[in-house]
């Protein structure tokens, strides 16, 4: 039986560790935190499970809240170009009977850490080293390693040859209660926002850990409008803030959110900065042993467009049908290129979306091709289903949306369907 340790108990690691369990490999989870301090910790940056990933979890039995997190069927797109003016679609996060949800990491990782050990799983509370790692090297035929801050992260060098699109981002989130729902609408909808003048907001459904709630975060980039964060407030005064934002830039956000308060007025809320970027995703250490890093060590996204948690997904089963099909074979320095290699094949294609969005406004105004797709998703639903299933999967953009050419007879043929 092969032995595997993984370094890190959050959304890749785990999902891969009980994915290799489930095929009859002997797997360690190490981690600095036990399922009890992840629990009753700060929230994280919250984070979608679209369609295909909740199947994908649903395959190791690991979606333990379908029935009490809320379903996120549609999703609502706002665009503010400024001077008071609005451009919104709305889409189907699935097909069929398909839905999104998001759960908060603390319930998530908790839930997932101690169900990895009550199926037999080995879990080691502690924090590791590069020089443990070499120790360990010699006791496990792979090592992954999901956690990239510290001097793990430095194992990792930046990749310039992949592309990135990096950009450093502020971040401003708070999980609330009492939120206004619109008349006529689902109130499990999700809504996201751009504005011409800031940055991206996301106002979605949550199952947090006193029940279901709304989280509503901020993202722009370093110094933007809603960088308003340099003191880091505390929980009342950063909502109070971020409802002002609100105010200013999204004013249908703001309808929906003035009465919300803080579900937790200790734990609710988080600022961060980040600056997505790719890296070389084989650490080498001090001793030549290598390591493979996974998903945000290695591909850390851009919380504009939310799709870590996606990628963590599609890292995790790409390592997972990898491992499976090296058989017995040493994990050599070309199994680990190729393991990265076949998530790249996804994660190149978010890379690049994100790139799209974080452009947007870079003219002070949306192309006049962007600006004939959003006519055409307004009005076709064909289209606003697509644009919005793209979040599940991203490489479906390459065929169209990416593309300004592709783009705009994709528009034709839709308008020739519809007479038009």
């Amino acid at each position: 039986m092969r032995k595997i340790l993984i370094v890190g108990a959050g959304h890749a690691g785990l999902h891969l560790a009980h994915g290799l369990l489930t095929h009859g490999y002997d797997v360690t989870v190490i981690t600095g935190q036990s399922s009890m301090e992840i629990r009753t910790g700060r929230a994280s940056i919250s984070q979608f499970t679209f369609p295909t990933a909740l199947n994908y979890e649903r395959e190791h039995d690991l979606d333990l809240w379908s029935a009490l997190a809320p379903q996120i069927r549609d999703q609502t797109i706002h665009l503010y170009p400024g001077k008071g003016e609005l451009m919104s679609l709305t889409g189907r996060t699935g097909t069929g009977n398909d839905y999104a949800v998001s759960v908060d990491r603390r319930i998530k990782m908790a839930d997932w850490l101690e169900y990895f050990e009550d199926r037999g799983g080995k879990v080691v509370i502690h924090g590791v080293t590069v020089t443990d790692l070499d120790y360990f090297s010699r006791m496990f035929d792979l090592i992954v390693v999901a956690v990239g801050h510290g001097e793990l992260g430095q194992l990792f060098d930046y990749d310039e040859s992949r592309f990135s699109g990096a950009r450093p981002r502020s971040i401003a989130q708070a999980h609330i209660y009492d939120v206004w729902p619109v008349e006529g609408e689902n109130e499990n909808i999700g809504w996201s926002a751009t504005a011409a003048e800031a940055g991206n907001i996301f106002f979605i459904p949550i199952l947090g850990p006193e029940g279901p709630c709304h989280n509503l975060l901020m993202v722009d980039k370093r110094g933007g409008p809603m960088d308003a964060w340099p003191d880091r407030p505390a929980p009342e005064e950063q909502l109070r803030r971020m409802k002002d934002l609100l105010r200013r830039y999204a004013p249908e956000y703001f309808e929906r959110a003035k009465d919300a308060v803080l579900v937790d007025g200790k734990n609710s809320t988080l600022i961060d900065y980040l600056t997505p970027q790719v890296r070389n995703p084989v650490g080498t250490l001090p001793s030549g042993g290598k390591v493979l890093g996974m998903a945000d060590v290695v591909v850390t996204m851009d919380p504009y467009v939310g799709q870590s948690w996606n990628n963590s997904t599609r890292c995790a089963k790409a390592y997972l049908e990898s491992i499976i099909e090296h058989g017995d074979r040493p994990f050599d320095e070309e199994f680990l290129v190729s393991a990265f290699d076949r998530f790249w094949e996804f994660g190149l294609y978010n890379q690049q979306w994100s790139e799209m969005c974080s452009t947007w406004w870079d003219q002070g105004e949306m192309s006049p091709g962007m600006l004939e797709l959003l006519s055409a998703a307004t009005k076709y639903r064909e289209v606003s289903d697509r644009w919005i299933q793209g979040w599940d999967y991203s490489p479906d953009y390459s065929k169209w949306l990416l593309d300004p050419q592709l783009a705009s007879e994709y528009v034709a043929e839709v308008r020739a369907r519809h007479g038009d």
